[in-house]
């Protein structure tokens, strides 16, 4: 059988997981509206038009979205 944890020791794991999307995709929206307009026309376009960190910060709140869905599939 497993053993669980008390209440106040999961809480702060909890809520730390459920911080990390909302702020890699924040970060990404910023990153975004910082990053210098890609030229539509230029030799090494690229699939989307945003740029490395954008796209790095976009996967890192994709990967960290498990914890919301757990959290709003119990509702």
């Amino acid at each position: 059988m497993a053993r669980s944890e008390p209440a106040n020791k999961q809480a702060p794991a909890h809520w730390l997981a459920l911080a990390a999307a909302p702020a890699f995709a924040a970060m990404a929206l910023i990153s975004a509206a910082d990053a210098p307009p890609l030229a539509l026309c230029a030799a090494g376009a690229t699939l989307l038009p945003i740029d490395g960190m954008t796209a790095m910060y976009l996967l890192m709140s994709l990967f960290h979205l498990p914890p919301w869905l757990r959290f709003a599939g119990r509702g």
